[in-house]
């Protein structure tokens, strides 16, 4: 009596995972597009945004209330240490309580392949990348969703918060990307 056995999976075989390709001041970057809640334009942040003033974390100027969550808005450009510039658009992340200031969305991709990053990334920098990945012969950083804000910094932020001084969730029309 023969046991049947399932086929082989090929030795090889690529795990792919949809990217969202962007740009900061110039610089390319990527994300996973399950990390991304949803893409909103920095218009919709008019009127939903409390202003923070906190000189030690310069790279969160903005919180907006979702719910019962803070949902603090982080600048690339600040946070990547880059060149400030004119953000055009708004990546609300999921699992995180962070929002995302970028410049533009260049296109949606398939990434085949997550290297790990170089030694040469040896501080806090380590918290901010998964990894770097190769499309169109550029080598392009995919971005920690999580690794925008510690939890030192988000003890800071919430503890500066004055509770009325939220308003109301985001307003105006968001676009929602599937899971």
């Amino acid at each position: 009596m023969r046991v049947a056995t399932p086929p082989a999976k090929p030795h090889g075989a690529a795990r792919t995972e949809q990217i969202i390709l962007f740009r900061i001041s110039g610089h390319p970057f990527a994300v996973s597009s399950a990390s991304v809640q949803e893409v909103r334009s920095v218009d919709s942040l008019a009127g939903a945004a409390t202003e923070i003033d906190l000189p030690t974390l310069r790279k969160v100027r903005h919180v907006v209330r979702r719910g019962e969550k803070a949902l603090y808005v982080v600048s690339g450009a600040a946070h990547f240490g880059l060149p400030p510039s004119s953000a055009a658009l708004v990546f609300v992340l999921r699992k995180t309580r962070t929002a995302l200031l970028v410049d533009g969305i260049d296109k949606m991709a398939t990434m085949t392949r997550l290297q790990a990053l170089p030694l040469a990334y040896c501080h806090e920098e380590r918290a901010w990348y998964r990894g770097l990945t190769a499309l169109d012969q550029n080598v392009i950083p995919v971005v920690n969703p999580e690794g925008f804000l510690t939890a030192e910094e988000f003890a800071l932020l919430d503890a500066s918060l004055v509770p009325e001084s939220l308003p109301d969730e985001l307003a105006g029309e968001g676009m929602e990307l599937p899971e």
